[in-house]
């Protein structure tokens, strides 16, 4: 592993560090269980891994895509 990896590397690790962070400065309200554009159930496991969820997955892969 040459510099540049090291750098790489260590720039990756910082950005995981600074996502964590702004995602525990988030007041976390509640999840939805309905998404709100599509009024789909959006899963339990969603709910849990993406604290104030709002989205479901397709609904949240459109809003990112725009």
């Amino acid at each position: 592993m040459d510099d540049a990896d090291l750098a790489v590397k260590h720039e990756q690790r910082a950005e995981e560090r600074d996502r964590a962070r702004r995602m525990l400065a988030k007041p976390a309200k509640p999840s939805a269980s309905l998404c709100i554009e599509c009024d789909e159930a959006i899963s339990q496991a969603r709910q849990q891994a993406v604290p104030g969820v709002e989205l479901c997955i397709a609904c949240q892969t459109i809003s990112e895509r725009k």
